[in-house]
């Protein structure tokens, strides 16, 4: 048996290793040629110390309290020299990975489809060339390069993790180097490459009630979370509340309905900021954020979306006095995705 081990490095580039059962990280990150800091390998420096976001694993009792404190192993530190994963984990590594002489992760794959779904969002599908080799976690990104340009521009996936066709929800831009790509040369078969996954902001286990917030092409890293939620199922509440600035904004509404008949405790609202619009609900998110949804504050905050969405959401926060479990969140202008 085999694990498939995360390691989410400080620069959030992710690479996938294979850790057998009974092996250690570090062996099996060296293994795959990925040098993680260490010194001793015993478990007596401390200098492999990571933090384990998820999954579950034994330390065994070799290591020296120097190295990793009691404390910190009930926080989810680990020391990779002696940790054995007896799960899927996903690892924190405080280094950027050039640290540990880790490559960029490049990929391709062939146009199948391009979409106007509105006048401000564009899908595109690509078939991978090797979906197996392409690992990510529900909500992370890649850095997509034009075509003919030595330009990139970086899209979360809005497919799920293992399909064999990926998505992304591009922001059609007046003038933009790949929305106009896109809207004018892409055809079917095109070839496109890209670099990734990358990012620090990806769907965590679910322990508690999830309120997802999405402006725009924000909710492209929302749907591979959903996505990835209905397939293993859970028994929290999820909440979603989409926003846009116009009605014809709205996009993959049938989508996030098929999503919710899989996910027996799913509900969702969309809402528009334009004063003229006609839909039911308008203004901003935060307009339609009810207590019942917050939990006070026990509850896992997803939240993507336009730099002033962010900060609007964050003080809303502030002002309410509610400050939530853990508060996820990725903020993007037209050209990049900033991570935190």
């Amino acid at each position: 048996m085999t694990y498939r081990v995360a390691l989410n490095f400080e620069d959030g580039a992710t690479r996938f290793i294979e850790c057998n059962e009974g092996e250690k990280v570090l062996d099996a990150a060296y293994r795959n040629k990925i040098n993680l800091p260490m010194d001793c390998s015993d478990g007596v420096c401390g200098t492999c110390k990571c933090r384990c976001e998820q999954g579950e694993y034994d330390l065994g009792d070799e290591y020296l309290e120097d190295a990793l404190s009691r404390q910190e192993a009930e926080e989810g530190m680990v020391l990779t020299c002696q940790m054995v994963p007896s799960s899927d984990c996903v690892i924190a590594v405080p280094v950027p990975s050039s640290a540990c002489k880790v490559k960029p992760a490049e990929h391709g794959g062939e146009v199948s489809s391009v979409e106007l779904v509105s006048d401000s969002t564009i899908i595109l599908k690509l078939k991978i060339d090797k979906p197996d080799a392409l690992g990510f976690l529900p909500g992370q990104y890649v850095n997509l390069t034009v075509p003919g340009t030595s330009e990139h521009r970086s899209y979360s996936f809005s497919s799920k993790v293992g399909a064999t066709e990926a998505s992304f929800l591009i922001r059609n831009v007046p003038g933009g180097l790949m929305s106009g790509w896109l809207a004018k040369d892409a055809k079917t078969g095109a070839r496109m490459e890209f670099v990734g996954p990358q990012g620090s902001f990806f769907l965590r286990a679910v322990d508690r009630p999830v309120v997802m917030l999405a402006g725009g092409t924000g909710l492209a890293p929302i749907l591979s979370m959903l996505e990835v939620l209905a397939d293993q199922g859970t028994d929290q509440p999820v909440h979603l509340i989409y926003g846009v600035t116009n009605d014809g904004d709205l996009v993959e509404i049938e989508r996030i309905e098929a999503l919710g008949k899989r996910l027996p405790r799913f509900t969702w609202a969309t809402c528009v900021a334009s004063p003229e619009s006609s839909h039911p609900l308008k203004g901003y998110v935060t307009a339609h954020l009810a207590d019942e949804h917050l939990n006070a504050g026990v509850c896992d905050i997803y939240l993507c979306g336009p730099p002033p969405m962010v900060e609007a959401v964050r003080i809303f926060f502030t002002e309410k006095g509610v400050k939530p479990s853990h508060f996820f969140y990725e903020k993007f202008s037209a050209t990049e995705a900033v991570t935190a």
